[in-house]
């Protein structure tokens, strides 16, 4: 080489590895996991059926399948394509109670791929601070993923249609969902029971539910229309000619006659109308149920709870209007704020009581309520109903009340 010839310099890749695009894409995906799934959640319930059965059960499973799938998908862009596991049990599950629920097989797909959509606008919207060609490599193996996902759901739900084709109980459980529906076609008489009598509904779940359903029934010596809904819960029904009270069930659960499952109940109605609002009413204390477990639950009671609870936009408005000022200054100011309006309201909004549950003098109780007024510029006695609700929202599960599903809602043993 000549004297003071120019030495060729070689440039330096600076371009980040596959396994370094990998993790953090997936870190910052997992950042976004809430906002990811709340926005799949509202796209695949834009997808329902007209009449769709919406079901405690189905509407809880729904948004867990939502969560374990995403967390499936995002794992799978930070391992790479060496990571071949089965798709996540939820899936299945979610699947088979669709075909029990009456949802369609294709309503079912259709939300994998609207789901898949959604994951996708996340991904662009990340992707875009690494090297496209990396990115590219990375995310290969997205449309092989969601293809094994929605052809596992399918064949579980085709499984289950099959075994429902042969099962006297499951076209029992489809006669019961279309009179729910209002269906004026469905055959009653195909379900051997009374429907201009009186009705008390009631959600049982637990290891032996038929069975406690069904003992239920024989120790009130009651006509009883039971419908299996998965391997630990069943729909049931107590009929007859005299009106049912809750306190019947109550005292069973006294005398540790239900050991081992939970009831959320309705109220007692006559005719088929009162039938099916009984039902209703039991869905709402199952709902609040499936996320505060409880021996007995009492629809009529959380009515506003559960309904605030399939809408997480008025969640949101109502805890940041109620609750978040409660924090105004410290929060542990504002967790014996809450301490003391859930003692104020177990007691029936005496303030004494609630003292001496606190074991505090009643002069502090009433300090700490007028604190509350304060900060929410409101009288309690205008809003103590909204502000009870909202406590009990915080309680399950703050602004998202899909909390991890309980062990039963994913076939699991408790």
């Amino acid at each position: 080489m000549a004297a003071g010839a120019p030495v060729a310099v070689r440039p330096v890749d600076r371009s980040p590895s596959i396994e370094r695009v990998r993790a953090e894409l997936g870190g910052r995906l997992r950042l976004r996991m809430p906002e990811m799934e709340q926005a799949i959640f509202d796209r695949i319930q834009a997808l329902a059926e007209p009449g769709e059965n919406n079901d405690a059960e189905y509407v809880v499973g729904l948004r867990e399948a939502v969560k374990r799938t995403v967390e499936f998908g995002i794992t799978s862009i930070e391992r790479g394509e060496e990571w071949t596991p089965e798709p996540p049990a939820v899936v299945a599950i979610q699947a088979q109670r669709a075909a029990r629920s009456g949802v369609s097989l294709d309503t079912v797909l259709r939300r994998y791929a609207a789901g898949d959509r959604v994951v996708g606008e996340f991904i662009v919207e990340e992707a875009d601070k690494f090297p496209g060609q990396i990115v590219g490599q990375v995310l290969k193996t997205r449309g092989p993923l969601v293809d094994g996902l929605m052809a596992h759901a399918a064949t579980q739900y085709m499984h289950e249609m099959e075994r429902m084709t042969r099962s006297p109980e499951q076209r029992r459980a489809e006669l019961v969902e279309r009179l729910l529906a209002g269906d004026t076609t469905v055959d009653r008489a195909e379900l051997d029971y009374e429907f201009e009598a009186w009705h008390l509904a009631a959600i049982v779940t637990g290891e032996s539910a038929e069975a406690a359903a069904r003992r239920v029934a024989r120790e009130l010596g009651r006509p009883a229309l039971i419908v299996p809904r998965g391997p630990r819960t069943v729909w049931a029904w107590l009929g007859g000619h005299g009106r049912l009270g809750i306190g019947d069930i109550e005292d069973l659960l006294d005398r540790d006659l239900l050991v081992g499952v939970s009831l959320a109940v309705g109220e007692a109605g006559r005719g088929l109308e009162g039938w099916r609002l009984s039902h209703q009413e039991a869905q709402a204390g199952y709902q609040v149920m499936l996320r505060k477990p409880q021996p007995l639950a009492r629809g009529t009671d959380v009515l506003l709870l559960a309904a605030m609870m399939r809408d997480r936009a008025l969640t949101r408005s109502l805890l940041r209007t109620y609750l978040a000022p409660l924090d105004i200054g410290s929060p542990d100011t504002g967790a014996v704020l809450r301490e003391t309006l859930r003692a104020y309201f177990a007691s029936g909004r005496n303030a004494a009581t609630a003292a001496a549950a606190l074991e505090v003098d009643r002069h502090t109780v009433q300090r700490r309520l007028r604190k509350v007024e304060e900060l929410l510029g409101r009288l309690l006695n205008d809003c103590y109903v909204v502000l009870e609700v909202g406590l009990s929202l915080e309680e399950i599960g703050g602004e998202d009340p899909a909390l991890p599903a309980p062990p039963e809602l994913l076939g699991q043993p408790a």
